[in-house]
């Protein structure tokens, strides 16, 4: 959902994750991330999730407790959870520590944005827990796989499909020229959609989805997000263009 999906009514959520569901894929639902949910709340949604046969839950992270908010979420629901270390409410070496020797944690996205250091501490502590290792990092999305991320979950990849599969793909294969290659042409395209304003990555994201029919364009809004101009549109398109 590209960071949405806090915004759903119940009703709207259960639909998506049916339409999903019904893939025949795993399907991962992220719950929580809305201001002045309750713990309770975010309960709901993974209970709905499970209800709907979703695989797991990536909860999005909250302040105070973090371990007490995750439990409670894995007993409401009974699924695997993915924690969320995310650039705008990071946890500590410690909070990371203690999530990822909860039993119900399967794995960590790290999606720290421009914290490189941070990245590789959190990628290294799901590995020394023997957790999955997810990275969420759209501008260090090849540093990432090199740093020791095993999986991706990441805006980028809402869009322009391809692009993040090439790169995944030759890292996975071991065909490093072709993973440099790859690395490139996703490097450009992050540089245009993941940039300042960046609560506008939603929207250039859903520009590209348009131009690739998609989503019809007239879906190609967002309204939480800030007012971009049309030259950023043109210079993202002209980007995804060139790819």
């Amino acid at each position: 959902d590209t960071g949405r999906g806090p915004y759903l009514d119940p009703g709207t959520r259960g639909e998506i994750i049916r339409a999903a569901v019904r893939t025949g894929v795993p399907v991962l639902v992220g719950v929580g991330g809305r201001s002045g949910e309750t713990g309770d709340s975010v309960a709901a949604e993974a209970v709905q999730a499970a209800e709907l046969g979703a695989a797991g839950v990536l909860v999005f992270p909250v302040t105070g407790d973090p371990v007490g908010h995750h439990d409670a979420v894995w007993r409401a629901s009974g699924l695997p959870m993915l924690a969320f270390d995310l650039y705008i409410r990071p946890y500590s070496g410690s909070e990371l520590a203690a999530l990822l020797e909860h039993p119900g944690i399967a794995g960590l996205k790290v999606a720290r944005l421009h914290d490189a250091i941070a990245c590789q501490a959190a990628l290294a502590a799901a590995h020394r827990a023997d957790r999955l290792a997810v990275t969420g990092e759209d501008r260090m999305f090849g540093p990432s796989l090199l740093w020791g991320a095993q999986a991706a979950l990441v805006g980028i990849a809402a869009a322009a499909v391809p692009v993040t599969a090439a790169v995944l793909r030759a890292f996975a294969d071991k065909e490093y020229a072709a993973f440099v290659a790859a690395s490139g042409r996703l490097d450009r395209l992050a540089e245009v959609t993941f940039t300042e304003p960046m609560e506008g990555y939603v929207r250039r994201m859903l520009w590209i989805a348009a131009s690739e029919g998609r989503i019809p364009a007239e879906y190609a809004t967002d309204p939480y997000g800030p007012t971009l101009s049309e030259q950023d549109r043109e210079r993202v398109l002209r980007v995804a263009g060139a790819r």
